[in-house]
């Protein structure tokens, strides 16, 4: 099977025990036969459109109830289109391919395997059992082919499945089953009894049948198969299915307006170039010409041979659709063009109905942004002193080649892949070609030192000057757009220092992206008013917890691209129902994002893999009675407030969450909880754990990253560490000084051994270069697994030459273990209320939820 396995909340590496895996399957299997539910997340409806697939593809067999156990399922190339373009923004989501379907379907395939097997009954009533609408199709299949060779269009033939002597399933001419059941009257009536039922719904078959034909290879004429054609439907209902030619079932041969967008390159570029609107009459994206329509016009209604290709000839419609051409606007924006994508911007017109399709020039241009390896490579200035690895150089070509069109970037490569030095050989050419260039840095306070050591070891001749560490007055006096090359600041300053919005820059960065991911809150907003030619976002998360992400990111860096905030709300809701309108969505964006992950081997081979567990812990007996007396006391507070009328929801959420922070606290050691300084190890099933892993990790002198969401435990997590590790290591959290921080990075990638460094999630999860590590451990759980990976990835990354091991703590019974399970089985991609890293939505809880949630098991 692949590397990676589905889950309800995303997709993740396939690390689990085997019966766990086995459990997830069985759950996908026996999807298919439950109904679609509006409760469904992105990642469930998708997972239930998988099962759904799999089961057409099953009750598409004839042979089914011969082959039973034998049967092989997998999904045609038409099956595999549409769940590709079905797949949801979700954790993970970019390692689903065609392999990874395929394996997916093996996997069901030996579920229906072994319980058909054992199942007494025959394959009809078995799914007839599962689910009222699957049944087995008839054993009488009905082909049509085209005929190229002889006069007459078309060959028109019915077969039957029949197991052979080899125990192998057969397609055999139906004349054949006189012969084979020849002995046996009521064999052969049960087989073909189902024709009198499709006689009843089509006079030709109807036909067929009386007269004896049906048992022969017959020749159709153009009309003959234009009647079965328009019968399929029909027959198929019947319980006969039907092999026909593939431009029938996609309606390739039906005339209609096609719309070609951007078919020459325009006379400027950027978002407000105006793309050339051609319509015209098609077949199958074939144009037609005047000649060609007249010609179809001049024929009987029908099917029509034109330009090597079957056309249904319908003279109403045809009139109709000239008539619609007439009109029609013949330029549009190319935001306009792009917006089409998702069904929003300007509309071609009320009532044309057309295809609107990319022109030669616009394809070509989103083909080269999709896949910058097709763009021409731009040559690395000689003042970078590094050696680019190929994604690393495709990036930056894809970078020039954005700036070039007008547009701005989200370069979303996973953590670890080395977008800094994407971004600085970008700015490196930009400072080599234009002298007076003007470039903004937006960091975390946290990434300043580690932005300056990457400029001085890559691109020493770039002049920066950085802005924070004094007063806002200060600062701003000091600030001189013109003084350096590059000005690094941090999100803080930028509202507080206005020069910074009044200056036209000629390309803004921001780093770590998401921090702009809420477009309500005044630090996004702030930021949104810098003024810049060129807008680079750099995340390695462009999408935290819901689509809103997606949507803030992009209104900085391609403002208007995916409408407005109100625009896109609308269409993402629609993809609750219709998740295959991801692949409109993913159309539009990917041009504008290069997403590169480093577990595809394809983009770094030399990467070692990642191993991921969850390490329960026993509660102490001390922890015990106080984790009961705070949820005691905490119900004992709601009901009686609210038997005496006099709590509102707002004191009940401040209750609610006090009591979880408390609760938190105890799981992690009793003394926290009550604000002693002595953390005697054994009061903590926590810290026993921690020490029984640590020793394992010292006798193979190797190093850890120990991270907590409580700065406050901080000193003493490494206070009990040095007893473990007879060495010292280093506390890393919010309060630390940027240049400490750089000094503790150094000391830890050094050469002496260093063996941990405790850090906070919030202050040390992103930027840092840990990759000494090749241990972590979240000693207490952030309920977010996209900033949990992030923290991860300190060591996770370029740079790393051991497999990284993965602990994540959780208490046995405690809320640490309810929330863990609800995150492996529920996370809303549209919603998302539990991953959101806040405890909020708990307290949304009834209160016999809430409780049921709190409670020690």
């Amino acid at each position: 099977m692949n590397q990676y396995i589905f889950t309800p909340t995303g997709f993740y590496p396939d690390t689990q025990e085997k019966e766990t895996l086995e459990k997830r399957y069985e759950t996908l299997y026996h999807m298919g036969f439950s109904k679609r539910s509006k409760e469904m997340s992105s990642s469930e409806l998708f997972l239930y459109e998988l099962s759904e697939t799999f089961f057409q593809c099953l009750t598409e067999m004839p042979e089914l109830e011969l082959t039973r156990e034998a049967t092989h399922v997998a999904p045609d190339e038409e099956h595999l289109e549409h769940l590709l373009s079905s797949v949801p923004y979700a954790i993970g989501a970019e390692y689903i391919d065609r392999k990874w379907v395929v394996g997916v379907f093996s996997q069901l395939e030996q579920i229906f395997q072994r319980e058909i097997s054992g199942y007494k009954g025959s394959v009809e009533l078995y799914l007839t059992e599962q689910n009222q609408k699957l049944h087995v199709p008839e054993r009488i299949f009905l082909h049509l082919v085209e005929n190229k060779d002889g006069e007459d269009p078309f060959v028109f033939m019915a077969t039957y499945a029949s197991l052979g002597e080899d125990h192998a399933v057969h397609h055999m001419p139906l004349k054949y089953a006189l012969i084979e059941y020849q002995n046996d009257r009521d064999k052969l009536l049960a087989l073909l009894s189902c024709l009198n039922r499709v006689a009843e719904v089509s006079d030709l078959i109807a036909e067929l049948v009386e007269s004896g034909e049906m048992f022969h290879v017959l020749r159709f004429t153009g009309k003959e198969a234009y009647q079965f054609l328009r019968d399929v439907e029909k027959i198929e209902q019947t319980g006969i299915l039907c092999r026909i030619p593939n431009w029938w079932r996609k309606k390739a041969m039906e005339c209609s307006v096609e719309i070609r967008l951007g078919e020459k390159k325009p006379a400027m570029v950027g978002f407000d170039a105006l793309v050339s609107m051609q319509p015209q009459l098609c077949v199958d994206g074939e144009a037609l010409t005047k000649k060609d329509v007249e010609l179809l016009l001049a024929q009987t209604e029908g099917l029509a041979f034109l330009k090597g290709k079957w056309v249904e000839v319908n003279h109403k419609k045809l009139r109709e659709l000239l008539k619609r051409m007439d009109g029609m606007d013949t330029s549009i924006t190319l935001r306009e063009a792009l917006q089409m994508e998702i069904g929003n911007g300007k509309k071609v017109s009320a009532d044309v109905g057309a295809l609107v399709t990319n022109g030669a020039w616009l394809s070509k241009m989103l083909r080269n942004l999709r896949k910058p390896s097709g763009i021409r490579s731009a040559a690395v200035p000689k003042t970078v002193h590094a050696t680019l690895r190929p994604y690393q150089k495709d990036g930056y070509t894809w970078l020039n080649y954005m700036q070039k069109l007008g547009f701005g970037a989200c370069l979303a490569d996973d953590m670890g892949l080395g977008k800094t030095l994407q971004v600085l050989c970008y700015l490196e050419k930009m400072r080599k070609s234009d002298k007076g260039a003007k470039t903004l840095l937006v960091v975390p306070a946290s990434l300043i030192g580690n932005w300056q050591k990457e400029a001085a070891k890559f691109v020493p001749d770039m002049t920066l000057q950085v802005i924070h560490g004094k007063t806002s007055a200060q600062l701003a006096q000091e600030f001189d757009a013109g003084s350096a090359f590059l000005t690094i600041t941090t999100y803080g300053m930028i509202s507080r220092i206005k020069a910074f919005q009044e200056t036209m820059w000629d390309c803004v960065i921001l780093d770590e992206a998401q921090a702009i991911k809420n477009p309500g809150t005044k630090q996004t907003r702030e930021i949104k008013k810098l003024q810049a030619q060129m807008r680079i976002a750099m995340t390695g998360t462009p999408i935290e917890n819901d689509l809103t992400n997606l949507w803030s990111l992009f209104d900085f860096i391609d403002h208007g691209l995916l409408g407005t905030s109100k625009e896109f709300h609308e269409f993402t809701k629609g993809l609750e129902e219709n998740p295959q309108e991801y692949a409109k969505l993913k159309s539009m964006i990917t041009p504008f994002m290069l997403r590169r992950v480093k577990t595809d081997k394809t983009v770094i081979a030399d990467l070692p893999e990642k191993v991921e567990m969850t390490d329960f812990a026993q509660l102490t007996r001390k922890q015990t009675i106080l984790y009961r007396k705070v949820v005691s006391d905490m119900e004992q507070k709601v009901r009686q407030m609210e038997a005496e009328h006099s709590i509102s929801q707002f004191a009940k959420k401040g209750i609610v969450l006090t009591a979880i922070m408390k609760l938190k606290q105890i799981c992690n050691h009793p003394d926290q909880y009550l604000g002693q300084d002595v953390y005697t190890p054994s009061e903590s099933g926590k810290f026993q754990l921690l020490k029984e892993i640590c020793e394992t990790i010292y006798e193979k002198r190797e190093r850890v990253l120990v991270f907590t969401q409580f700065k406050e435990i901080a000193d003493d997590l490494a206070a009990y560490l040095e007893t473990v590790f007879h060495a010292k290591g280093y506390v890393l959290h919010g309060g630390t000084p940027v240049a400490k921080r750089t000094e503790i990075v150094d000391a830890f990638q050094g050469e002496a051994y260093v063996p941990f460094i405790v850090l906070s999630v919030k202050a040390a999860g992103t930027g840092l270069n840990l990759t000494k590590a090749n241990h972590v451990i979240h000693f207490d759980r952030w309920w977010n697994p996209a900033v949990e990976n992030q923290a991860t990835d300190r060591a996770f990354r370029i740079g790393q030459k051991k497999d990284v091991i993965v602990h994540k703590f959780v208490s046995q019974g405690t809320i640490e273990e309810k929330i863990d399970a609800m995150l492996e089985s529920k996370k809303e991609l549209a919603e998302n209320v539990i991953g959101s890293g806040s405890e909020k939505w708990i307290t949304e809880l009834s209160n016999e939820e809430l409780f049921s949630l709190l409670r020690l098991e």
